[in-house]
């Protein structure tokens, strides 16, 4: 039998980091293919390279967000090629610009339906969210690791506020655990 832990994916890495000084960001945007900028819609500049796999949204004060990376290499390529497109633009980038994970989302699948219901009630109300009418979806708040979990009957579930890989399938062990001491994941 596979474990549930084997079928953790990544569907989102954020991330931030700053080049440390404002940016012009209308000359920016004018100067990158693959940029749009219209700060009536949004404050800062969106790139969209077809060199990396994710979207870069860039401030004018020389902050960075990288959104929709599949993975903590995805993340630092993606970063790395706004630096580099930086300095072929003549900005100046320092030496390694730190890179800071904000939030990362997984998905997994337990491999059999689960009782919502009973999970709610087993849990307790303190660490739960779930009312069906609005989202159907049980709303797990962990402590350890420092994650929320969304929890569906067809047992699949997302795992979000990851912070590290790692969390992922810890998290999927705490849930685990605790639905098979109160038997529910039979």
């Amino acid at each position: 039998m596979t474990r549930p832990q084997d079928s953790i994916k990544i569907e989102n890495v954020v991330a931030s980091s700053s080049i440390g000084q404002e940016l012009d960001l209308k000359s920016v945007a004018m100067d990158l293919t693959g940029a749009d900028y219209d700060p009536e819609q949004f404050p800062g500049l969106i790139y969209r390279s077809p060199d990396f796999r994710s979207t870069a949204l860039i401030f004018r004060s020389g902050k960075i967000v990288c959104t929709g990376a599949k993975s903590l290499e995805d993340v630092h390529e993606s970063m790395e090629i706004v630096f580099d497109t930086f300095r072929d633009l003549k900005i100046e980038v320092p030496e390694g610009p730190e890179v800071i994970v904000q939030n990362i989302v997984s998905s997994a699948d337990l491999g059999r339906n689960l009782n919502l219901n009973a999970i709610a009630i087993g849990f307790g109300l303190e660490d739960i969210e779930y009312e069906p009418e609005q989202f159907p979806g049980l709303v797990y708040r962990l402590d350890e690791p420092d994650v929320v979990a969304l929890l569906f009957g067809s047992g699949k579930l997302v795992v979000t506020g990851e912070k590290d890989t790692d969390d992922a399938e810890q998290a999927l062990g705490v849930i685990t655990e605790r639905l098979e001491d109160l038997g529910l994941l039979e």
